[in-house]
């Protein structure tokens, strides 16, 4: 790392605005908070005192209590809030809700909200620092990250890899962020997905689009296969899930004939077994499905420390 680097970001809204020196400060400070996780008391005060506000306008497991257990670990304090439970239910708008949040002090203020743009409209009228944790089918930052830093533990490199991202490409926010990430470190990266699944522009993003899920498979170090995103279509956009299994499911005849031996299986979750993946797939050898569990809580215990301006963030 250079020595005159400076992490100068105070808000996390996406990949797009980070670039390549950035990420790779982001997860050498998360390998350096990883270790905490394995300890027998998993705690540590660098965030004594500090307010961290999760505000979930949207259902999650992983993502909010993994950003819960980050902050916990570093002994901030922690506060929960669904949409269901919020002044959101009466009418308030989203600015109204926040600006009420902000006059209590918070810090930082982690939120998921269905609308693209939903956190970036936030740093405009709010003092905390803002922490994308999914918005609308724009972005989804900490999982992007956490997805480079698991493979880069396993390969040791990004650059050069062949990576291929299967599924629902045109609705999920992990797609859009992931070939962000991956692109801006060197990586080759493929999709496939049906036509309807498919954004016009994908190629913009850094990605080639197949026709095949085998052209995208071929020779892949990484393969990761993405959840139908039914809750951000009006209509069905395939036949049947039977019939995206058949042509669009990862199995083991197909990562045996085409992906290279020591392909990485990855799914940013939850998975739907025996649609977009075969449970032999989920669980068997290359699955590092559940090490990307992992290393998210090191991934946004390093996002906390690093927007609270341990490093210079302005």
């Amino acid at each position: 790392m250079n020595k005159d680097y400076r992490f100068e970001h105070k808000h996390i809204l996406g990949i797009e605005q980070l670039s390549a020196a950035d990420i790779f400060h982001i997860l050498d400070t998360a390998i350096s908070f990883k270790e905490i996780s394995n300890r027998p008391i998993k705690k540590v005060p660098t965030l004594k005192g500090k307010t961290i506000i999760n505000f979930f306008f949207e259902p999650s497991t992983r993502t909010r209590l993994s950003f819960e257990i980050a902050a916990k670990r570093m002994s901030a304090d922690t506060f929960n809030i669904a949409a269901s439970t919020s002044s959101a239910t009466k009418g308030e708008t989203l600015i109204d809700t926040a600006r009420n949040l902000q006059a209590m002090s918070p810090d930082i203020i982690i939120i998921r909200h269905g609308s693209s743009g939903a956190p970036g409209l936030l740093t405009r009228h709010v003092g905390a620092s803002i922490i994308n944790a999914g918005d609308g089918t724009h972005e989804h930052p900490s999982q992007a990250l956490l997805d480079v830093m698991t493979v880069r533990e396993h390969k040791g490199k990004i650059e050069g890899l062949n990576i291929a991202i299967v599924g629902d490409i045109a609705h999920s926010r992990v797609a859009h962020s992931d070939i962000l990430a991956f692109a801006k470190l060197g990586a080759k990266v493929r999709v496939a997905g049906p036509a309807t699944f498919m954004p016009a522009m994908v190629e913009s993003l850094g990605a080639q689009a197949c026709a095949s899920v085998a052209e995208a498979v071929s020779d892949a170090d990484v393969v990761m296969a993405l959840r139908i995103q039914k809750e951000r279509q009006d209509d069905p956009l395939i036949p049947s899930l039977r019939e995206y299994s058949q042509f669009y499911g990862i199995n083991r005849t197909l990562l045996d004939k085409y992906a290279r031996p020591d392909a990485l299986i990855m799914h940013p979750g939850p998975i739907n077994r025996g649609v977009e993946m075969n449970p032999d797939v989920a669980d068997g050898a290359g699955s590092v499905i559940l090490e990307q569990v992992t290393n998210g809580v090191a991934v946004r215990m390093a996002l906390l420390y690093l927007v609270m301006g341990q490093e210079g963030a302005e």
